[in-house]
């Protein structure tokens, strides 16, 4: 059934043209932050967050306190989404902007897990003036596993995204 530009199809046979994908990971390689969302009493709550993503975009990371409302309510319920946008240019219409809304799911990382070194030097290497914060006792890394999402590369090209879509992309 159509409804205005919007088809009901599954994310299977959607194919993203070659454009829209490289578009895709310039988006994630390039964007700083994020709107992360987390549950608070069951409505939704936004935040903005510094995030890494591993070259295959099959996991984010994100260094936040462990006082913030979005730490505390990502400890009660793992359900989160990050909103990634391309940079507002100034062009007449912002809703052609691109942007991907990740569904997924939040875990804690302690310090001193393997893989905690080398994902703190990659961090420190896209936001260096965050040396700081790991002297405080109460920052921790979270990892942000996506499970799937929408992606708008601009009018009328919308596309529903999975994990793997994610790992696809990030060839690009």
């Amino acid at each position: 059934m159509v409804c205005g530009w919007i088809t009901r199809r599954t994310a299977n046979e959607i194919n993203m043209d070659a454009q829209s994908e490289k578009l895709l990971a310039h988006i994630i390689r390039t964007a700083r932050v994020a709107a992360l969302a987390t549950l608070r009493d069951e409505a939704p709550q936004v935040s903005m967050v510094a995030y890494v993503a591993m070259a295959d975009f099959s996991l984010f990371y994100i260094l936040v306190s462990r006082l913030a409302q979005h730490t505390m309510e990502m400890q009660r319920d793992k359900r989160v989404a990050l909103l990634i946008a391309e940079p507002d240019d100034g062009r007449s219409d912002p809703q052609t902007l691109a942007r991907v809304s990740i569904r997924a799911s939040a875990e804690m990382i302690q310090n001193g897990e393997p893989g905690y070194t080398p994902l703190k030097e990659m961090y420190l290497a896209r936001f260096p003036e965050a040396e700081q914060l790991f002297k405080l006792a109460d920052f921790n890394f979270w990892r942000i596993k996506p499970k799937g999402g929408r992606y708008v590369a601009g009018f009328a090209k919308a596309y529903n995204i999975t994990a793997d879509t994610l790992r696809k992309v990030s060839a690009r």
